[in-house]
């Protein structure tokens, strides 16, 4: 089983999707979106191919909801799966692309 290890974007644009949620919905969904992350998480830390790998921004990503997509890379030196950043699918995917750029 691996670690999660979580990057400043990770926990900056989690908190940014539980803000919008709030916003958007109420704060019960907002839980229910944060129960819904740490039950991928697990299932990361078992499995963490479970997403799917692009080999250009060279990471993983899977589906948390279907406004959010979780992007990550496995460490297996380190035997941990990196958070790289929450993404929320409605913004302009050139901008995901100069995070995951950005990021590493």
């Amino acid at each position: 089983m691996l670690k999660v290890k979580w990057s400043t974007l990770a926990e900056t644009t989690l908190v940014d999707e539980i803000d919008f949620i709030i916003k958007k919905w109420n704060s019960a969904e907002a839980d229910k979106f944060v129960s819904l992350v740490y039950d991928y998480l697990e299932k990361l830390t078992k499995n963490p191919e479970i997403g799917i790998f692009n080999s250009k921004s060279n990471c993983y990503s899977i589906v948390i909801s279907k406004q959010t997509t979780l992007f990550y890379k496995i460490l297996e030196s380190e035997k941990k799966v990196a958070l790289i950043l929450f993404w929320n699918n409605k913004q302009n995917p050139a901008y995901l692309k100069k995070m995951l750029h950005e990021s590493y």
